[in-house]
């Protein structure tokens, strides 16, 4: 049984660990745009913030300061088999037991080359919107799909970029596709 006392803890927790989301409402920090499509694109210079009480899927664009304590390294490689476009791969990490949205907001902070976005649906949790630009699109019946390759096998995902945690020199593979 959980007393009162181990609930404030954990929530405590959630509150202070790098990549938990942060509730930031000053101005000077956070600017927001409405795209035509609906969304809201949200750049921060702190952890972004995300309504809990919001029905709507907000687009993200993710921009926190790099972890200091990263244990799990392990690389990202973006791929287009629409275009077959060159591949481009990246390292990043994560601390211990981190999930892959840490690692790819770290990632995004110190590689410019590196920019993604995702929605955030207060039912589903994170979904990943665009990889450097290019963006998935039901008009043209694309995504973004996720797979890890692991030493003897790649397998897709079935969790997004907010639950899955990466091990040690996994490749996570984001691979545009069509469906």
């Amino acid at each position: 049984m959980m007393t009162p006392a181990f609930l404030s803890v954990a929530l405590l927790l959630l509150v202070l660990l790098p990549g938990a989301p942060a509730r930031n409402d000053s101005p000077e920090s956070d600017s927001a745009e409405s795209n035509s499509d609906g969304s809201v694109s949200a750049e921060s210079n702190s952890d972004e913030s995300i309504s809990a009480e919001s029905n709507s899927v907000e687009s993200i664009s993710a921009e926190v300061a790099p972890t200091p304590n990263c244990v799990t390294p392990f690389s990202i490689l973006v791929s287009n088999s629409v275009t077959n476009a060159p591949n481009k791969t990246y390292s990043t990490c994560v601390v211990y037991r981190g999930i892959l949205l840490g690692g790819m907001r770290t990632l995004q902070e110190t590689n410019k080359g590196f920019r993604f976005t995702y929605t955030e649906d207060p039912n589903y949790g994170p979904y990943l919107q665009s990889v450097n630009g290019l963006k998935g699109s039901t008009k043209d019946r694309t995504y973004w799909e996720l797979l890890v390759k692991k030493a003897n096998e790649t397998i897709t995902l079935n969790v997004g970029i907010g639950a899955f945690i990466p091990s040690e020199n996994d490749q996570i593979i984001l691979n545009f596709k069509e469906y």
